[in-house]
């Protein structure tokens, strides 16, 4: 006769713990019959979990529910002073710096231009501080960063962008000036997260996003998880081969744009958002442009599409402008006897690589700190 499973108190109150610290950090302040829906709990395991968590500081008192029938019941919620994630992105232009707590809401928020001179370190430094100071009257500390930024991200965090390897000097100079663990991502692939975590993609196993900027990068999920590849190159097809192009030349880049605009007397320093609007106007010349990078981005996800057949596309950045994304589709239908291939629109747009890093920023800090709280200290002999 097999025995039933059993395991010290100090495991069950962990796991309790940790389930009740997640729906509050998943559903906001809430009652104890409401905890006790949400995790199963017993109302007397609910009760002894909450005033562990209220000893170590981890909730706090968030008012009455009197919309309820019956007595009124008070509810519970984070502590409000757990603290903060950092979650920032950070193109070749501009920086963007988020302060997230546990439950994902946004404390604070600023964005600047990079300026010529300054070092990226001290720009995004500059802008966290001016969030701290935002939030300085919930007087939490900064515990993590997430950094999306362009370029391949090695998984000890090292940056090979056009500048060539850093060995991980941006990350180490980030951490020590920030005072706190930092984590480097590719920026497409927090794109990329985003839609498989509540955008586009929440219901596809597999898709590949296609972003485009000052060129284009693709963030792949396989069978529900990202694919970073072994060394962080995956998804880097801003360099496929295509015909006519020479081998090693950029499909699309904002040089590519200015060359394509020039060879039908357009300005060749107009951005790209200029041809798409022009285009969108019945400009002629605006629609061939826009028509040959569609073709561009069609034959990328051909290529892909042969070699790892996602259910879906997703066009993300300038990609999902609807000028662009119906040349996407006109081609797309002139190759779809040979290969079928379906797109979709991101749901976040320009957005999404930030909300991506928002998203693993409120995660990260969710394990953290939930783990800090629910480990015990080691007791000291005499």
């Amino acid at each position: 006769m097999s025995r039933p499973l059993a395991g010290p108190q100090g495991l069950l109150r962990t796991l309790n713990g940790r389930a009740i610290l997640e729906a509050l950090a998943r559903s906001g302040p809430q009652t104890r019959t409401e905890l006790m829906s949400a995790t199963g709990l017993s109302r007397t395991a609910v009760t002894q979990v909450l005033r562990m968590l209220e000893a170590a500081g981890a909730v706090a008192a968030a008012g009455v529910d009197r919309e309820t029938r019956g007595p009124a019941a008070g509810r519970v919620t984070l502590h409000p002073r757990l603290g903060f994630a950092a979650a920032v992105h950070i193109d070749h232009h501009a920086a963007h710096v988020v302060l997230v707590d546990a439950r994902g809401v946004v404390h604070a928020e600023e964005h600047a231009v990079l300026p010529l001179q300054e070092d990226r370190v001290e720009h995004i430094v500059a802008l966290v501080d001016r969030c701290r100071l935002a939030v300085k009257a919930a007087k939490g500390a900064i515990h993590l960063a997430v950094v999306g930024i362009p370029g391949i991200v090695t998984a000890d965090g090292g940056i090979r962008d056009d500048l060539g390897p850093d060995g991980g000097a941006f990350r180490a100079a980030l951490t020590a000036s920030l005072g706190c663990p930092v984590r480097i991502e590719n920026d497409v692939n927090l794109a990329a997260l985003a839609e498989l975590t509540a955008g586009a993609g929440g219901d596809l196993a597999s898709f590949a996003l296609l972003l485009l900027d000052d060129g284009i990068g693709a963030g792949i999920v396989i069978d529900g998880a990202l694919h970073r590849g072994f060394s962080g190159v995956a998804g880097e097809v801003m360099y496929l081969p295509q015909t006519p192009l020479p081998i090693g030349a950029p499909i699309v880049s904002d040089v590519v744009v200015g060359d394509l605009a020039l060879g039908v007397g357009r300005d060749a320093d107009a951005g790209l958002e200029e041809h798409l609007e022009a285009a969108g106007r019945g400009d002629e010349a605006a629609s061939r442009v826009v028509a040959e990078i569609g073709k561009r981005i069609v034959l990328v996800a051909g290529s892909v599409g042969l070699v790892l057949d996602p259910e879906a596309f997703i066009l993300s950045g300038k990609a999902a402008h609807p000028v662009l994304v119906e040349a996407i589709q006109r081609v797309a239908d002139e190759y779809a006897p040979q290969l079928p291939l379906r797109f979709l629109v991101s749901s976040f747009g320009p957005e999404a690589p930030l909300v991506g890093a928002v998203d693993e920023a409120a995660s990260a800090l969710r394990s953290m700190l939930f783990t800090r709280i629910l480990t015990p200290a080691a007791k000291t002999g005499r």
